[in-house]
């Protein structure tokens, strides 16, 4: 774990940050040791997040980081591993909530893990979310929430896809601030994931990887 990077992203210290990760790879650090590192970061972020000492504006900052990071450490992991995708994943923050801390997070663990991810925002209405799975056509979708208002929004996308008779050939996973397995009971999900982790290892347990 390096202390120093962790510290420099979770600052928001976006220059140090991403000169230090292009330092790292030249001296032969494991991209995937600094994406472990970048993920603690949003981890420190998010809790300051919760306890009022970042606002909406350092949290976009910090997406803005970790999107940094990743163009840089990407490119190396699909060079380790090839370019063969495990799967699809469509992923986006259900109609009237704006977060997107824990998606981002989500979105890039799942997408250097080797997983074809498409994402499709904040605050998306159930009419988009139906648009985009017809045209991506993913094995998992997974809808993220951190407001209790979320509940019924997540309720409704599920409901759609089933009135569209597209929800039986994919799996849905919930995830967010405010979720435990009775929202997922709630909303009609397949699984609840606590954070990153658990997403990736609900994608390698429904689709392989």
């Amino acid at each position: 774990m390096n202390e120093k990077l962790i510290n420099l992203m979770a600052d928001l210290m976006e220059e140090e940050t991403i000169a230090l990760v292009k330092e790292l790879i030249e001296k032969g650090e494991n991209p995937m040791d600094i994406l472990n590192d970048a993920r603690s970061a949003m981890e420190v972020v998010g809790k300051r997040f919760e306890s009022c000492e970042y606002f909406i504006p350092d949290l976009m900052m910090a997406g803005e980081i970790l999107r940094g990071i990743s163009d840089i450490v990407k490119p190396l992991l699909e060079k380790e591993s090839g370019s063969a995708k495990k799967g699809k994943v469509l992923i986006g923050t259900v109609a009237g909530d704006i977060h997107d801390i824990g998606k981002d997070i989500v979105t890039f663990m799942l997408d250097v893990s080797g997983y074809d991810v498409l994402d499709i925002g904040i605050d998306v209405p159930v009419a988009t979310f139906i648009e985009k799975i017809k045209e991506f056509n993913p094995q998992v979708v997974a809808l993220s929430g951190f407001l209790t208002l979320a509940y019924d929004s997540m309720k409704k996308t599920v409901e759609a896809m089933e009135a569209e008779g597209i929800r039986q050939n994919m799996k849905i996973m919930i995830g967010g601030g405010q979720m435990d397995d009775e929202i997922r009971k709630y909303v009609a999900a397949d699984a609840y994931g606590k954070d990153a982790i658990a997403a990736v290892n609900l994608c390698k347990q429904w689709i392989g990887g």
